[in-house]
């Protein structure tokens, strides 16, 4: 296990040499013991928010599985994963997780998804971006739609 989270961090490395963007790597690895993803914060290299190393990897493990789970699998981290990567991960179905650096040590170099934590938990009302629902009506018609599906991919 010491030596993925060694590749996770390395990766990290890799990322700030290449300039990709923040310093964080990350690996999934199947039941079998191999990498199967990987990926390093290329947030500022590509100007996708959504560029984080867990999610480079998870795009990368899924394509190698050719499925949208990673049941099984573990991912490694230079970091604990911010909310959209824990959310990515659980999305996943991903075994376990393995970080090196907590959320505070990120918070410690400017990184700080604290207040994204905090934010979660507060009604759509209470956060500090506005959020207006519209149109559920018309909306749920989409819903329907995928209820009556026959062929659906549930997940």
């Amino acid at each position: 296990m010491k030596n993925f989270i060694t590749q996770a961090i390395e990766t990290a490395i890799e990322g700030l040499k290449n300039e990709a963007g923040g310093p964080f790597g990350a690996l999934v690895v199947d039941k079998n013991g191999k990498v199967i993803g990987k990926g390093y914060n290329s947030v500022t290299s590509t100007n996708d928010p959504t560029a984080h190393a867990e999610i480079v990897a998870i795009r990368a493990a899924c394509k190698h599985l050719n499925s949208f789970q990673l049941t099984g699998c573990t991912i490694f981290t230079s970091c604990e994963p911010c909310p959209m990567c824990l959310s990515a991960i659980y999305w996943a179905r991903a075994e376990k997780i393995i970080y090196a650096c907590s959320r505070k040590d990120a918070a410690d170099i400017g990184f700080d998804d604290d207040f994204i934590y905090q934010e979660i938990p507060l009604s759509t009302e209470n956060r500090s971006i506005s959020s207006t629902q519209m149109c559920r009506k018309e909306g749920l018609k989409a819903f329907q739609l995928w209820v009556d599906k026959e062929n659906k991919v549930k997940y």
